[in-house]
């Protein structure tokens, strides 16, 4: 009688892994999740203090400053990253910006010309850049990182969501398009994460909506089922699964980690 074949197992260890907007928040906890399961990290960052203190927080971890906005970027970073690993395994496309928040007549064309480029735009050039890297791997995979707003409407932070729609769109449309040479693609659509970054949402829709800060923190719990904020670390989990051999069959989805977000 034929043995069974061997379950998949949550195997990351060794892999080499890009992180853009890695130097705080949702990033670090990606890259600090990786390299405590033995992967290899390297992550971009706009901030250099953000990014010192990172590499000097997390051992092992090696980074690059740069604009993940801007079109060179793209290409001095996978420049480092080669020099460093001498391959690429994994991409997450991580970066991303709150963008502006306001009644959809009142935004500046700079500011939403600013959200599309980081939060979209950044998607394309890491893309173009380390895609071939990823084809010649034994475990290749892309996450892209997008957001309960990615599947909800959401009012006064348009710009924002319109960006999220279009990297589900990406993905699912990535996927297809990978998926012959076994490259998987997903999303992850973290909900309201709890943070220095959501503080500032909350108090950018407070004042937009001339309510109470607490009030509008409020408003935000009543709209999740779990009545409660998720952590960066429960998006990093996610990012683990969907890199390992577990996921291996794990394609073209978009992952909500949002103690399920009703409506925004």
């Amino acid at each position: 009688m034929q043995a069974p074949e061997r379950p998949p197992i949550l195997e990351v260890r060794g892999l080499r892994v890009l992180v853009t907007g890695g130097g705080s928040g949702i990033g670090l906890a990606i890259a600090e999740k990786m390299i405590a399961a033995g992967s290899r990290v390297h992550i971009v960052d706009v901030d250099a203090a953000h990014l010192a203190h990172a590499l000097k927080s997390v051992t092992g971890l090696t980074g690059s400053v740069g604009d993940a906005s801007e079109v060179g970027s793209a290409d001095k970073v996978v420049d480092d990253l080669k020099a460093q690993f001498g391959g690429l395994d994994v991409l997450v496309n991580n970066v991303g910006v709150a963008g502006p928040t306001g009644a959809v007549d009142s935004y500046t064309d700079e500011a939403v010309d600013r959200t599309i480029a980081i939060n979209l735009n950044s998607q394309f050039y890491f893309l173009r850049r380390c895609v071939p890297l990823i084809k010649a791997s034994r475990q290749p995979s892309i996450l892209a990182i997008s957001s309960v707003a990615g599947r909800l409407g959401y009012a006064y932070r348009t710009p924002y969501a319109a960006t999220k729609w279009a990297i589900v769109g990406l993905i699912k449309s990535l996927a297809i398009e990978l998926g012959p040479a076994g490259i998987r693609v997903n999303a992850i659509l973290p909900g309201v994460v709890s943070g220095e970054r959501m503080d500032r949402v909350i108090a950018d829709r407070a004042d937009a909506l001339g309510v109470g800060v607490e009030e509008t923190r409020a408003s935000y719990l009543a709209k999740i089922s779990l009545r409660r904020m998720v952590d960066a670390e429960d998006v990093a989990n996610l990012a683990l699964f969907l890199t390992s051999d577990l996921a291996r069959n794990i394609t073209g989805q978009a992952i909500s980690v949002d103690g399920n977000v009703e409506y925004l």
